[in-house]
Order: C-alpha cells, then sequence, then structure tokens
C-alpha cells in the first residue's frame, strides 16, 4: 500500500537523522512544533525538538564511530489515513532505544508530531 511505504520512507529519514547525526533530517521529519518525552527517571522528561536537534548535532554519529545499522520497527498503528502510531528499537552508541513516534501526513508530508521513548537496555556496540 503506497500510504504505508510514504510512512516507511518518512521512518528511514527519522532513522538516518538519528544514525548520521543529521539535524537537516531531523528538521524534515519533525514537525517544528514537535516535542519529545522521557519517563525513564520516574518523572516525565519533556525536550523540545530544538533541544534535541541540538544534542544529536552535538553528539558523535553512530555512522562516524563505524557502528553497525541495529534496527527494527515493531509495529504501525494507523489511527486514520493521514496519522499513525510507528513503535521502533534502535541502538545508538551502546544505549538500546524504543521510540514511540506519531505521525501525521499533512501539507509537508508524514512528519513526527511527538515522540515518546524509552532506554530499553545497553549493549555491545557492533562495527559495520
Amino acid at each position: 500500500m503506497q500510504k504505508t511505504k510514504d510512512l516507511l520512507n518518512a521512518v528511514d529519514v527519522y532513522l538516518d537523522a538519528i544514525y548520521y547525526c543529521d539535524v537537516e533530517k531531523l528538521d524534515a521529519v519533525f514537525h517544528p512544533a514537535s516535542s519529545l518525552f522521557d519517563a525513564d527517571e520516574g518523572k516525565i522528561f519533556p525536550d523540545p525538538i530544538a533541544s534535541f536537534r541540538a544534542d544529536v548535532a552535538s553528539r558523535p554519529s553512530p555512522a562516524g564511530r563505524g557502528q553497525k545499522r541495529v534496527e527494527e520497527v515493531i509495529c504501525i498503528d494507523w489511527l486514520s489515513p493521514v496519522s499513525a502510531c510507528v513503535k521502533l528499537r534502535l541502538q545508538a552508541h551502546e544505549n538500546v532505544f524504543v521510540d514511540h513516534l506519531a505521525f501525521v501526513k499533512g501539507e509537508d508530508g508524514w512528519q513526527i508530531v511527538s515522540k515518546v521513548w524509552h532506554l530499553e537496555s545497553t549493549a555491545e556496540v557492533v562495527p559495520a
């Protein structure tokens, strides 16, 4: 189905942005008003997109460190033809995260409007 293919292309942009620490790709896939949240410490930690973007820009990329890409789309929950929640797992350096990405399709295509993430575990970094 074309809508699934288009959504998965946006997911790929997100995964590329994280793997390469590419803020232009982040800008392309995140809606400018999006927010990110984490609650791993028992408190809700909001992270506005500008803060997340600065963090990504300042860290070494997994690609630059020669890390193998470890990524898995766990599920897509379609809320409507123009909105979906994508659950995925990825490894960035030694950290293995599970992300829930809320996507909506508007005039600029599929964009992330919110992200909730969880540090699931740590794992050995496998070279590419």
